[in-house]
């Protein structure tokens, strides 16, 4: 899965397109803190097995998150989002919960596989396959490909251990402590998006503070 300084820098450069006006210091670490937060059901899953990617990963979460928020500010008739913070609270609001849909739970989705509707359906969903156009084969892909054979499903949460720093995958014997590993990056392209989104957040708040931004 791509590290949690990955998540949070994509997230950031979400955040900075979409804030617009509204961009703030306390809006953009709302997003970045939001972000984060979501990789704390690997935590979780020391006590409970099968939380990781799964209690914080889900779709329910953001779609949640967004009903109630719209049903605040759109159809109650005194609003408590507007009344506290006015339009600026139900633009943080609805760009921190794309941002960690698309910069997080998606993305995962599309790396190694996330339990997208758990804790109603128990199934990890793994989108990581290729698209391509061959002179051969024509149009392929394999991204979403839900027969028995495919790569799509990759089975429930006791099927699937993803392994961190808290919850690292056993020893090969017990006499060995397993490996913890925290992972700031995999690849050069996560040491390069996480330099990216976090040189943006950066220049973000240095031109707001300077009182430059729009």
């Amino acid at each position: 899965m791509p590290p949690t300084t990955v998540h949070v820098a994509i997230a950031g450069l979400i955040a900075c397109a979409l804030l617009q006006h509204h961009f703030d210091t306390k809006a953009i670490l709302l997003v970045l803190v939001a972000s984060a937060a979501l990789d704390l059901d690997a935590l979780l899953a020391v006590y409970w097995s099968g939380t990781h990617r799964a209690a914080l990963h889900n779709i329910w979460l953001p779609l949640g998150a967004f009903a109630l928020l719209a049903w605040d500010v759109k159809f109650r008739a005194e609003s408590f989002v507007l009344s506290r913070w006015g339009e600026y609270g139900w633009r943080v609001g609805w760009v921190t919960i794309v941002a960690i849909t698309f910069g997080h739970i998606l993305l995962d989705a599309f790396y190694n596989g996330v339990n997208l509707f758990w804790p109603l359906h128990d199934q990890l969903y793994d989108f990581s396959g290729e698209l391509l156009v061959s002179d051969q084969r024509g149009f392929v892909q394999d991204v979403i490909d839900l027969g028995d054979d495919g790569t799509t499903q990759r089975g429930g949460s006791g099927d699937v251990h993803y392994t961190t720093a808290v919850d690292p995958s056993p020893a090969p014997s017990p006499d060995e402590d397993p490996e913890r590993v925290a992972y700031l990056a995999e690849t050069g392209e996560h040491i390069l998006l996480t330099v990216v989104g976090f040189a943006v957040v950066a220049y973000r708040i240095w031109e707001h503070r300077r009182g430059d931004g729009v």
